[in-house]
């Protein structure tokens, strides 16, 4: 409780960032994120998160209390506030070149990073594949056996501190090239099909019924999902609007790493 009160207090009288004592309680806020101690989002039950909204403030006011400086890894060169991960052997994370996580975000073991980016407050639970050029942005939450397939980006979320981050939950793959953010909510094991983007706001449309179900920014457990559109009405006409359409339901025969191709077979739609 000591923590959040420093935090809370230097959010709001930003002096505080000249003290020690403010500035230690952000360092061990970061470093308990790096170690997965503490989360930026957690569940809560029945589906539902509760954001940390300190744990963010303490994010936020990181950045100005670090020191730019150079960072250099054989013949690269980086110039920023950020440290980056290490002791992925001890963490157990396979990362591949030229993979990256920033310090602050917490990587869980049996994680395969393919040549990616892992932003600060991020959490990426056991078991997942971040796959060639995903990238999963500040204080994202991704669960356990998640695949992020190549190019998938996730967005970061740390202002207003009060919005929900994007949340992946455990068993989802999410298909090449989609795009989830401003606090999106993807349930368990459910597939994204490629190339949808999802925002908070976003309409994900539920077509299996004679009457659509319609959901905003949140995306069911075990739905499957393509990218749709639908007609809106605006001053100079009447125009198509990009939206996510839930075709079917993941069978329970379904293995959990089954590919995207696979659970659109299912449902009758053509790859």
């Amino acid at each position: 409780m000591m923590l959040q009160q420093l935090i809370d207090q230097a959010w709001e009288d930003r002096t505080k960032l000249q003290e020690s004592a403010t500035t230690d309680a952000i360092r061990d806020v970061i470093e308990q994120l790096e170690k997965g101690k503490l989360r930026v989002a957690e569940p809560v039950g029945d589906g539902k998160w509760h954001v940390n909204q300190w744990v963010k403030k303490a994010v936020l006011m990181y950045f100005p209390i670090q020191k730019m400086e150079t960072i250099k890894v054989g013949p690269f060169e980086f110039h920023d506030k950020m440290a980056l991960k290490q002791n992925y052997e001890q963490l157990g994370v396979r990362v591949v070149p030229h993979a990256i996580a920033r310090y602050g975000a917490f990587v869980a073991k049996g994680v395969i990073m393919m040549p990616s980016y892992i932003n600060i407050g991020a959490y990426v639970d056991e078991g997942t594949m971040v796959d060639t050029w995903a990238t999963v942005g500040s204080c994202a939450q991704v669960g356990k056996n998640v695949h992020l397939s190549g190019g998938v980006g996730l967005g970061g979320v740390l202002e207003p501190v009060q919005a929900s981050p994007v949340i992946v939950e455990d068993g989802a793959f999410i298909g090449s090239r989609c795009i989830l953010v401003e606090g999106c909510h993807i349930g368990k094991e459910a597939v994204i099909g490629a190339n949808v983007c999802i925002t908070g706001s976003s309409k994900i449309i539920d077509v299996t019924q004679p009457e659509p179900v319609i959901y905003n920014g949140y995306v069911p457990p075990r739905s499957v999902v393509i990218p749709g559109s639908y007609t809106k009405n605006f001053p100079a006409g009447d125009y198509q609007v990009p939206c996510a359409l839930i075709i079917g339901q993941r069978k329970e025969s379904t293995d959990l790493k089954t590919s995207l191709n696979e659970a659109l077979r299912d449902n009758s739609v053509a790859v």
